[in-house]
């Protein structure tokens, strides 16, 4: 199979020379969901932290989960969304905006 190239290990068909390609090469649905692990841990936490512990009202609340979706976004657009389909872009920032609408009503709902 190998010709005259020795086999690497005995219980591998593949010979020594060749190397397959195991980069790490992000994919869309890698940084979809991470924005969306990112959004479903960090605005729940925010509200509590700004709602609880501070006192704040539900209008600097909201500003500070729009801050925190606007930061995700910068965030996963960066990582590498920009070079995403445009399917993906706008599927991620859908999500982004599902989850904050559902914290907003949790807000003011």
């Amino acid at each position: 199979m190998a010709g005259d190239r020795r086999i690497a290990r005995a219980d591998c068909a593949l010979p020594d020379w060749y190397a397959s390609d195991a980069a790490y090469r992000p994919v869309p649905i890698v940084w979809f969901g991470g924005a969306l692990v990112m959004q479903v841990i960090a605005l729940p936490v925010i509200a509590w932290i700004a709602l609880m512990l501070a006192g704040l009202g539900p209008l600097a609340t909201a500003t500070l989960l729009m801050l925190a979706t606007g930061f995700i976004w910068h965030f996963t657009w960066k990582r590498g969304m920009h070079g995403a389909a445009t399917g993906w872009q706008i599927v991620t920032g859908a999500m982004l905006l599902f989850f904050l609408a559902i914290g907003m009503i949790g807000l003011f709902g």
